[in-house]
């Protein structure tokens, strides 16, 4: 994920952050655009295994009834982030509560209190992943940060939020179950090596 270089229109009021965002999202089909930290990023399209690693980890939420009755499962849900005036993400994955849709903010984007679980899954944008949404999940008090590192093979799960990151990061390798809190509304456990061999090429 890179930031973006940005031209702005000729008229009289340059474009705020937001509506440059939604500018570049028109003109980039299939792109995320996501404000962080007051910075525009933009990431390309995800690949196949990017979305074959994001099917394997949907499979044990949805079986351990997450998607059903006071939560729900979802890809690529907007979270309205407190960072700053005009920041927000879009996660690979996120478990919600049921009534998410009558806390809309702004921007197709979600009040954060809605959200137990936030996942991301890295691409070429995994420092970002690793530190920027980090700070910027923490900041809104998304309980629990689950991270598919696919460039080094691992799985991450934060939780405890506090202002400048969480108090707890466990890092689990292939071989080990990665277990969750039960505050996302459920006891589960993921297998690390399905998800990272999920997303690594099948040779």
């Amino acid at each position: 994920m890179s930031a973006a270089a940005v031209e702005h229109p000729c008229d009289d009021e340059p474009e705020t952050l937001l509506e440059t965002a939604n500018r570049l999202t028109e003109q980039l089909p299939g792109h995320r655009v996501e404000i962080i930290g007051g910075v525009i990023t933009v990431a390309p399209p995800a690949d196949g295994l990017h979305a074959r690693a994001l099917t394997k980890l949907m499979r044990p939420f949805i079986s351990a009834g997450l998607d059903d009755g006071e939560t729900e499962v979802l890809q690529g849900v907007g979270i309205w982030l407190p960072g700053g005036p005009q920041d927000f993400a879009i996660p690979d994955l996120a478990i919600v509560d049921a009534d998410f849709d009558e806390h809309l903010e702004k921007n197709n984007s979600y009040d954060p209190a809605c959200f137990r679980l936030v996942l991301e899954v890295t691409s070429g944008n995994y420092q970002n992943d690793l530190r920027n949404k980090v700070t910027a999940y923490a900041q809104a008090k998304i309980p629990v940060y689950v991270i598919v590192d696919r460039k080094h093979g691992r799985l991450h799960v934060l939780t405890e939020p506090l202002p400048g990151g969480y108090d707890r990061h466990e890092v689990y390798a292939p071989g080990q179950e990665a277990p969750l809190p039960a505050s996302i509304g459920a006891e589960l456990s993921l297998d690390v090596d399905e998800i990272v061999r999920a997303g690594r090429p099948k040779r």
